[in-house]
């Protein structure tokens, strides 16, 4: 019996949908990237045929959301060759190196690099004039001690994490939720998200690196992004502090959401990682089919764990870039599996019903 790479879980509507129909580009309105750093070099091959192959004819626009590494991700969309571009950013974040103890300041210089040679000005200007991928990126826009450096800030974090802890709407007294959009996006499927004070802000030539490099801004780990133009004034931060992987209403997409995600839990705010109680269900999203690596896929890999952060402290560099290059080509078996469920009609059988 072949082994099942891949978990496809979906919400009651996309779930009936699947089993009637199948699963179609045009089906499909929303594609979703969650934050989670290298966590997602496990789903490259599945943003390789979904960019490729999957949505390559599509006319009618994509929604795009992301947040942090998803966005980093969807930046590839719109782009020329968006294929190149993502094996590109792969390789640019994959083989990141950086010196014994690195600094703030360091990590941030070297996400700022791996930024200009993954989107030239060029890039922008492509993604900017097309309409048929509509980003969607999520900041979180600092108030008060979180909009700080060094001390002010960890003090910050602290005293939001323990608001969090008791209220998640408590998060807004310290985060603000910015959606920066694409200028052909009216962002609609979003207007009713009130969990959080939300702002928007139209992305252009302007803004668009300062916004992309800001949704990735992890804090205490890379300098916040002050002031983007065209959104309000002020610090801006990783987006997975509000939306980590999101706990949002779809209600408003017309049509299904795909969300290829690393993990098998939903967690909605980056705060919320221990509060277990906090948890996306396909009840709350009847409309979203959730693709994540089964529990066979995750124990083939080395040291049978998808990657994180940490391997950067318990790796040596040459060790780490393997390892990564490794979860890149078993990523593939995901995207192979998935592509061939769809071709042949098994994914009628294979999808469940995610409750």
């Amino acid at each position: 019996m072949a082994t099942d790479w891949l978990q496809l879980r979906a919400g009651k509507s996309a779930w009936l949908q699947i089993k009637e129909q199948g699963l179609t580009e045009d089906a499909v309105q929303l594609l979703v990237g969650a934050s989670g750093g290298p966590k997602w070099f496990v789903l490259q091959g599945l943003d390789r045929y979904l960019f490729g192959e999957f949505f390559a004819a599509r006319q009618r626009p994509l929604d795009l959301l992301g947040t942090s590494a998803g966005a980093w991700r969807f930046a590839a969309l719109g782009q020329q060759d968006p294929v190149a571009a993502s094996e590109l950013f792969c390789r640019l974040y994959r083989t990141q190196t950086y010196s014994a103890k690195p600094d703030v300041l360091e990590i941030t210089d070297e996400a700022r690099k791996l930024l200009a040679e993954y989107i030239p000005d060029t890039a922008v200007d492509e993604i900017l004039n097309q309409e048929r991928f509509r980003h969607h990126w999520i900041v979180a826009r600092c108030r008060g001690m979180t909009g700080s450096e060094g001390k002010r800030q960890l003090v910050g974090l602290l005293t939001s994490a323990a608001a969090n802890s008791v209220k998640r709407e408590w998060l807004g007294k310290f985060y603000e939720r910015v959606i920066f959009h694409h200028p052909a996006s009216r962002a609609t499927f979003t207007e009713h998200w009130n969990d959080l004070p939300t702002h928007y802000a139209t992305l252009s030539t302007a803004n668009f690196k300062q916004a992309l490099l800001a949704t990735g801004s992890i804090p205490m780990v890379l300098e916040g992004v002050r002031d983007i133009p065209g959104a309000p004034s002020g610090m801006y931060r990783d987006g997975g502090v509000t939306d980590y992987h999101f706990d949002l209403d779809f209600s408003g997409v017309d049509g299904l959401v795909l969300y290829p995600h690393f993990h098998h839990e939903v967690i909605p705010g980056w705060f919320d990682k221990r509060i277990k109680k906090r948890r996306t269900t396909g009840s709350q999203w009847p409309n979203v089919i959730l693709l994540t690596p089964t529990q066979e896929f995750i124990d083939a890999l080395p040291f049978g764990k998808i990657p994180d952060r940490t391997d950067f402290a318990k790796l040596d560099a040459d060790a780490r870039i393997k390892y990564w290059q490794q979860a890149v080509e078993q990523g593939k078996w995901m995207a192979d599996q998935f592509h061939e469920w769809i071709a042949t009609d098994k994914i009628r059988d294979k999808v469940e019903l995610w409750t």
